[in-house]
């Protein structure tokens, strides 16, 4: 059985930092973000990578069933038991999904969303303090916030209910950040 974690947070919350890392010093886990996955199947030439394209070639949102089972064709796939995504779901919609497709069927498991919790400030700070390109402008920035807000009490609320909803303090410097995200990991695999 895989054991997927998900980790979500604002933009400049350091989430796909974070998980890289503890994928990378840790032979034990695989990490994916969910855009790589989509360009991967693209590059692999396969029939889904196909329809995909079709979709990315014209600028166009890639529909949530074939993101999805991507996705769950990856982590079936994954060299790892352990398994990192971060930034999704970024929607209701997608969470929603996710969950039905994750309940029918039995080599994954969902053990937990960690949420990576920066305020609104520190967010913007890091993201327009990083000086990347066109798009770290605060109105991009507030665009993306918007994005992520939006749905987000749902979401939580969500895997509240199905006691899988872990908070870690983002506004820390990455090392003790990426530790306890780790430990916190190893904590709910023992469970």
């Amino acid at each position: 059985m895989k054991e997927l974690f998900l980790i979500i947070g604002a933009p400049g919350s350091g989430k796909t930092t974070d998980a890289s890392l503890i994928a990378r010093s840790d032979i034990n886990i695989t990490h994916y973000s969910t855009g790589d996955l989509l360009r991967e199947e693209v590059a692999s030439g396969s029939e889904l990578g196909k329809t995909i394209d079709s979709f990315i070639s014209k600028g166009n949102l890639v529909p949530l069933d074939v993101v999805i089972n991507t996705i769950v064709s990856a982590l079936k796939a994954a060299p790892t038991r352990t398994i990192i995504i971060d930034g999704y779901p970024r929607s209701v919609e997608q969470m929603m999904e996710f969950d039905k497709v994750l309940n029918e069927q039995n080599e994954i498991e969902l053990k937990g969303v960690i949420e990576v919790r920066v305020s609104e400030q520190i967010a913007k700070d890091r993201v327009l303090g990083r000086n990347r390109g066109a798009d770290d402008n605060e109105e991009v920035f507030y665009n993306r916030m918007k994005v992520y807000t939006e749905p987000l009490n749902e979401i939580i609320e969500f895997y509240q209910k199905k006691k899988l909803h872990f908070i870690i303090d983002g506004e820390r410097t990455i090392e003790p950040i990426v530790a306890d995200i780790k430990e916190l990991i190893k904590k709910i695999q023992a469970i």
